[in-house]
């Protein structure tokens, strides 16, 4: 039987516990909380960058007229509360047959765009021309809705502020350019920069500007009433005015 050497037995025990330090040198960087929290702290990072599709601002906007093989067609939208409420078509193909497919594809579309809340809507069958037109004037009437929107819930940008003057309208007894101040998305001023003058224009105009620049306000939409004597002015002062709000992005 083989005697063990004490010097021996100390070289073995004295290896024997480096090991065990080394050993819980290496599983300590696993255990360690800040290097967990290091690891975990990029998914929150990235989280807060997702906010979805910007939102499209309240109001009425009027896309841009999409032209088609049958004529033009332009889609005006009114949004509230971020949603589409109503879509319509103010241009669209007519004439011939067109007058036919028009008056039964346009309403479909209208109520498509509004139960869609977007511009992937379904052609009409028979009306491929006018619904392609349509896709594309709704697209581009949201995509202004939404150059309108706050950019996000701190920004503000709907509160502040701003006037803008819609193009000059040419009617039978002179122009008609109409301007509106914007605050909080809605309008809450209007007013008639032009309107015709000169002998019996000026009683006209005095009578119907005050009530058009109140009808404006009241509606908050160029959808108003003609004054009673005033028509030329009532439909330049319009005109004007769905401009101003096109450039006000609704």
């Amino acid at each position: 039987m083989r005697k063990s050497h004490p010097l021996r037995r100390a070289v073995l025990a004295t290896a024997a516990t480096v090991s065990g330090i080394v050993l819980l040198l290496s599983l300590k960087p696993a255990s360690d909380p800040g290097s967990a929290e290091a690891a975990g702290g990029a998914p929150p990072a990235a989280e807060s960058v997702q906010g979805g599709a910007r939102p499209i601002g309240d109001g009425t906007v009027t896309g841009d007229a999409a032209q088609t093989q049958y004529g033009a067609v332009q889609v005006r939208l009114t949004v509230s509360g971020g949603k589409i409420t109503k879509a319509e078509a103010v241009q669209a193909p007519k004439g011939g047959q067109s007058d036919q497919v028009t008056s039964n594809a346009v309403p479909k579309l209208n109520q498509a765009a509004v139960q869609a809340q977007s511009a992937d809507i379904d052609a009409v069958s028979g009306a491929t021309y006018t619904s392609a037109g349509y896709q594309e004037s709704l697209q581009s009437a949201l995509d202004k809705a939404r150059a309108a929107a706050p950019a996000g819930p701190g920004g503000g940008g709907a509160a502040q502020a701003r006037t803008v003057t819609g193009d000059v309208a040419q009617t039978q007894y002179g122009p008609v350019q109409v301007r509106i101040t914007v605050s909080g998305g809605k309008i809450t001023k209007a007013e008639a920069v032009q309107a015709p003058k000169g002998g019996q224009s000026d009683q006209v105009t005095s009578n119907a500007v005050p009530k058009l620049n109140q009808a404006a306000v009241q509606a908050q939409s160029a959808d108003i009433d003609a004054v009673s004597g005033a028509t030329y002015t009532s439909a330049g002062y319009q005109e004007s005015l769905q401009s101003a709000l096109d450039k006000a992005g609704g």
